[in-house]
């Protein structure tokens, strides 16, 4: 298939640059895969679509402050990065952005004076660097909540991020650091409609599929089949596989809060034909002719035109009705992106 299927038109004034408060006041739009209808809601809504017995997998991953912003020590140039990976030896993987050309050896001086000492430029231009501190217990986790910033997409404000996006960004129920950027269909819930949703019969059971840089990116191939995503730490435990099992033999619809614990889904289901615990790296790219074998639904919010994840839900819901779903939320003026509305398809 031509990525140029997966194009829209999207007015730059629809693409959200702060969430609605409180987050579960943001637009639901439901599509129904077998009648081929949509209709308009808020998220709050979302009990009146689902059942006792349905269980909904979202992803617990937490976002790291991982944008770092100084100078060079040498040059007085400025330095970006953004931390990607803790390596072994305590080394950083980071994708770096600056003037000139650095050297092994040089360092840099970012957030509030932390010191980066450039270790090795690797073959895609990303680099190893090294944090020179004197505590050596200090976790990379805590160096980056005291000297990052919240890594937001272009989109939202230049990624210029504000205090608030410190909680904005993050989801209610996130626990397990290691993503670059959050789990979107997520940031609508609250915990009150959590509670709502429990007390109604309806069920969690959390994955954690940590996001890389690769997954919003565009497709950039002309033919969608020749895209490759990139690799991204996941986990699905076994009472997370135990509670997909019941609520399948039980009737239940298993819901993917997002297209990321959608992927880790199915990546579950497709290494051995059934639901199992596993921990690994996952690159499963989704598109039309997949053949789902866990999900009976799905959460997700706006996507960007061109991207794999427009072709995820193109895959689930098929592409005329997500494109024509697509034209109508902009018609309707849905918010969209990170900070946007929501979908929920069954």
């Amino acid at each position: 298939m031509n990525i140029e299927l997966f194009d829209f038109h999207l007015p730059e004034e629809l693409i959200a640059q702060s969430p609605i408060e409180p987050r579960d006041e943001s637009r639901l739009m439901v599509l129904e895969r077998r009648s081929r209808t949509w209709s308009h809601h808020q998220f709050k809504d979302l009990p009146r679509f689902l059942q006792s017995g349905d269980l909904i997998v979202r992803n617990n991953t937490r976002v790291l402050p991982a944008r770092l912003m100084g100078t060079r020590e040498r040059t007085e140039g400025q330095w970006e990065c953004l931390f990607l990976k803790l390596q072994p030896g305590g080394r950083w993987h980071v994708l770096a952005k600056t003037g000139g050309k650095p050297e092994p050896g040089e360092r840099v001086r970012v957030g509030l004076g932390l010191r980066l000492e450039l270790v090795e430029k690797m073959p895609d231009g990303s680099w190893l660097v090294k944090p020179l501190v004197e505590d050596s217990g200090v976790s990379h986790e805590e160096l980056l909540e005291i000297h990052g910033h919240i890594p937001l997409p272009h989109y939202i404000r230049s990624g210029t991020d504000s205090l608030e996006d410190r909680t904005w960004y993050q989801t209610v129920f996130a626990n397990q650091s290691g993503s670059v950027a959050a789990p979107t269909a997520g940031l609508h819930f609250t915990n009150r409609l959590i509670d709502e949703l429990v007390a109604g019969g309806v069920g969690f059971a959390d994955v954690t599929l940590h996001v890389g840089i690769g997954t919003f990116q565009p497709i950039r191939v002309e033919q969608i089949e020749e895209h490759v995503l990139h690799a991204e730490m996941a986990e699905l435990s076994k009472d997370t596989a135990d509670r997909i099992l019941r609520a399948k033999a039980g009737g239940g619809r298993v819901i993917g809060l997002g297209t990321t614990s959608s992927r880790a889904l199915e990546w579950a289901a497709a290494r051995s034909g059934a639901i199992e615990p596993f921990r690994g790296e996952t690159s499963l790219y989704i598109r039309p002719g997949f053949e789902f074998q866990v999900l009976d639904g799905m959460i997700t919010n706006f996507h960007l035109p061109k991207s794999s994840l427009i072709v995820l839900i193109s895959a689930f819901a098929g592409h005329e009705f997500v494109m024509s779903a697509y034209r109508e939320a902009v018609r309707q003026g849905y918010r969209f992106y990170s900070y946007g509305d929501a979908m929920l398809i069954i």
